[in-house]
């Protein structure tokens, strides 16, 4: 095995840890309790759980996702989780070596991935993931210098301002709420970690997917609320892995064709 091989694995490893975390701040943060204390416990009998029992998807998998002492089921999210942090981990890594650049992606897609969670289970976005963020993501562009640290602040900026833009322009137009103050605090956090183009593109990426998937649930069912937040992750990730490359083919065929 080569290093950059072993490096892959123990990122994925570490990611699915970092996981198993994740899973507790995206079940208490939005009940504002402490990520600390208590210890897990079995939402069913309220069993503390053991450390042999918390190994991050391979305990689930033993116990056949079910709580060793009353056999409760325990959500399949906390392996998913689990799962995809590991993942998102090992490829950050095999794709851009043991290089800040890849500690700062790791730790986006991190903050992105609650997100996503939390918004969509609870139509909320916790001012842990979004303002946290903020701060992890100017304290990571200073590995870029003082250039880092001024685009990060102007991506910030821009990324507040213009969804306190588009909500207060929506909520005139429509008489009631058009942007959860959520969705504005996370996207300062994604300024700063993609830069003001990137918040142009986001936002956009974010709107379309959002549009394609909530237009025809509206035609055929009851008006829904929009988790905007999932979309916004998943316009935000898209952005911080081929952004450039996006902006510079919209420049070369629609600007200068």
């Amino acid at each position: 095995m080569t290093v950059d091989q072993a490096a892959t694995v123990v990122a994925g490893v570490l990611g699915a840890m970092l996981g198993s975390f994740l899973n507790v701040c995206i079940h208490r943060w939005p009940r504002e309790e402490s990520v600390v204390r208590p210890r897990s416990r079995c939402p069913g009998c309220g069993q503390t759980i053991a450390w042999y029992d918390n190994i991050p998807v391979v305990s689930w998998l033993l116990l056949r996702g079910r709580c060793r002492h009353c056999r409760s089921a325990i959500s399949a999210q906390y392996p998913l989780v689990e799962l995809a942090m590991g993942g998102l981990w090992a490829f950050i890594i095999w794709r851009y070596g043991v290089t800040w650049q890849a500690v700062s992606g790791g730790v986006f897609f991190s903050i992105l991935l609650g997100i996503a969670m939390t918004d969509a289970r609870e139509y909320i976005i916790p001012d842990e993931f979004s303002l946290g963020g903020l701060v992890i993501g100017l304290l990571l562009s200073l590995s870029r210098g003082s250039a880092g640290l001024i685009d990060a602040v102007i991506g910030a900026a821009a990324g507040f301002l213009l969804l306190w833009t588009v909500g207060a322009i929506g909520k005139r137009m429509f008489k009631e709420e058009a942007m959860g103050g959520g969705d504005i605090k996370m996207m300062a956090m994604v300024g700063a970690f993609v830069g003001w183009q990137g918040v142009l593109l986001t936002v956009f990426l974010g709107a379309l997917l959002g549009t394609i998937v909530f237009v025809p649930l509206s035609l055929i069912g009851p008006k829904k609320l929009v988790p905007f937040g999932v979309f916004l992750s998943l316009g935000s990730a898209a952005t911080w892995l081929a952004g450039s490359a996006i902006i510079t083919w919209y420049r070369m065929t629609v600007l200068e064709p």
